[in-house]
């Protein structure tokens, strides 16, 4: 198979879809693989380290979409590669589909067979091509909400850690999943005083035990939402429906109670976000304020760690790209269910039930058109 590493267009992703290492394990099985100039190198991944792999360079993202029969990235693509569509490309990707009408459209419409990493699961029920970019999103909400309460940003002044004398700032964490711990690690590390929320008693059990009781657990609910929002310094939305939007769980009622000067992180916005205030944001222009509140939503927050990002997202998707170049994508759906899961559109259908509810669409199961 010739598989596509075409650089990343969204706004400052820096991130790649394969290593070096990934590219060497292709050539090695047989398989042709093409990645465009300079793909890797925001990563730390020069164009000499895939040539010496075995990878073609290639000098532009055409060469590479026209070429290749599966293209590996890792967001979404945008407006300008929506040309690049064809009949029977395989598409491996984040997709995110739920809040993206037009990117639908177009891959229905050019009949793209679109894998959605954050769709694919395990034996197990889990979502391990979504986990990595969650623990580091998780993390990393911590450490961007903790910058942005630095009063030069925005923010109330607050030392999350607090000093000797001085209380800590407080953490609300809304969702217990990868994200939520994630997060709660990071911010207890620092120092802070964390309450995570979550629907799930038996969750919060487990957390209360991997926590050791250090952080308070709250069983979610708009009351509890509400009294815990309005007490934080740092707010960081982590709740997860596989593939569907997200659930709104701050309201715009419940910002506008807020400290001025606190801070969103909301690390849902992939799927809408879970904050109602919120709406997606770059690293070009992070922050905006609602309410005296200072919200960061940026849509791919591991990008501002590529190399790290690019190593823990490769380690779990790579294997998927190993079966799927090896059998091809049909056989690929047919012989492995968590693959087959992580179609969301194939041959002009729509194929993932979550996407279809939120965009009002009919849909098929894959299994019905392979």
């Amino acid at each position: 198979m010739i598989i596509g590493v075409p650089k990343e267009v969204k706004d400052r992703e820096s991130r790649v879809g394969v290593t070096p290492a990934g590219v060497k394990a292709l050539v090695e099985a047989g398989h042709k693989v093409l990645v465009e100039h300079n793909a890797g190198a925001l990563s730390a991944m020069p164009d000499d380290e895939y040539q010496a792999a075995g990878a073609e360079i290639v000098a532009s993202a055409d060469d590479v979409w026209a070429k290749a029969e599966m293209v590996v990235k890792v967001k979404e693509p945008v407006e300008e590669e929506y040309k690049y569509f064809r009949e029977g490309l395989v598409l491996f990707t984040y997709l995110h589909l739920a809040p993206l009408t037009e990117l639908t459209n177009a891959l229905l419409k050019k009949k793209v067979v679109g894998i959605a990493y954050e769709t694919v699961v395990d034996r197990f029920g889990a979502l391990p091509l979504l986990t990595p970019m969650s623990e580091v999103a998780g993390r990393m909400s911590v450490q961007v909400g903790a910058a942005y309460l630095e009063k030069e940003r925005g923010g109330r002044g607050v030392l999350l850690g607090g000093v000797p004398g001085v209380p800590p700032g407080n953490v609300c964490i809304i969702g217990g999943g990868i994200v939520g711990t994630n997060a709660a690690k990071m911010a207890l590390g620092m120092g802070a005083k964390v309450t995570l929320v979550d629907l799930n008693l038996n969750r919060l059990r487990e957390l209360d035990d991997i926590f050791n009781g250090r952080v308070f657990t709250l069983a979610s609910n708009s009351y509890n939402i509400e009294r815990a929002v309005k007490d934080a310094d740092l707010v960081i939305g982590g709740v997860l429906i596989p593939g569907a939007a997200a659930p709104k769980i701050v309201t715009k009622a419940m910002v506008s109670k807020m400290k001025k000067g606190a801070v969103i992180v909301d690390v849902a916005i992939d799927q809408g976000g879970c904050i109602e205030t919120a709406h997606p944001t770059t690293h070009s222009n992070p922050s905006y304020e609602v309410d005296g509140v200072v919200h960061y939503c940026v849509t791919n927050m591991p990008a501002a760690v590529p190399n790290t990002s690019t190593l823990a997202l490769t380690n779990a998707t790579f294997p998927y790209v190993l079966k799927i170049a090896k059998v091809g994508a049909k056989a690929a759906i047919k012989e492995d269910n968590g693959i087959a899961e992580g179609v969301n559109t194939y041959d002009g259908v729509l194929t993932y039930g979550a996407v279809a509810a939120a965009q009002k669409r009919e849909w098929k199961s894959v299994a019905e058109l392979v």
